[in-house]
């Protein structure tokens, strides 16, 4: 059973939210919060699998309240799944750099949401929606003096660095097992070793850093 967890300033949204997962057979909402301190609140009290958190909310956005979830080396971390209205959002773009496993638009069908939330708790990450993709790229190009430098990336493989620029351009590991022609179960491999060698939470991440090093370019 996957603990959900509803984080939305709207009644209405948390209300049709719960009633719509609460249907499914292998989900329970355990709770809902109003704002960004109350969803970090009840995180903490009621330990779901993955927190729908709005992004923005009074008293602290989503954003914020991320980071503090995911923050928090000394607790059971969730996985967030961002929703929004936007699909281009300076918070969604920061909180998929603070840890968030994806986002969804809220206008997206029901069956989208109930299957965002089973892909994330499954420990994925959700990349499938185009305008993930399009969001990072818009953002990565902009200029930032943190950003991370192409030397990041010294650690991997050739391989390695041809799976990773796969994933950043939205490749699932079964198309990219048919691009490298090679074994899913190799394409698996790759992964986690890139995951592990740079540090990083799960592809959405790795995607992140992708454009961010400049190994993939805006508009690729």
């Amino acid at each position: 059973m996957i603990k959900v967890l509803i984080a939305d300033d709207q009644a209405m949204v948390r209300q049709g939210f719960g009633a719509l997962l609460a249907a499914q057979p292998d989900l329970l909402v355990v709770g809902d919060a109003a704002d960004g301190a109350q969803a970090v609140a009840a995180a903490r009290r009621l330990d779901p699998d993955v927190v729908l958190m709005d992004v923005r909310m009074p008293v602290l956005d989503g954003l914020a309240a991320t980071r503090k979830l995911l923050g928090d080396r000394s607790a059971q971390r969730p996985r967030v799944l961002i929703l929004t209205t936007f699909d281009l959002d300076d918070y969604v773009y920061e909180a998929l750099r603070a840890g968030a496993s994806g986002f969804l638009l809220k206008d997206a069908p029901a069956a989208d949401l109930v299957q965002a939330v089973r892909v994330v708790a499954a420990g994925d990450a959700l990349l499938a929606p185009a305008v993930t993709r399009r969001l990072i790229a818009e953002f990565a190009a902009r200029p930032d003096r943190h950003r991370p430098r192409p030397t990041d990336l010294a650690g991997l493989t050739p391989r390695e660095t041809e799976v990773l620029r796969l994933i950043a351009r939205g490749r699932n590991n079964t198309e990219i097992a048919g691009d490298l022609v090679v074994a899913e179960q190799t394409v698996k491999t790759h992964v986690g070793r890139i995951l592990a060698k740079l540090g990083l939470r799960d592809r959405v991440q790795a995607v992140v850093l992708a454009y961010e090093t400049g190994l993939v370019a805006a508009g690729e």
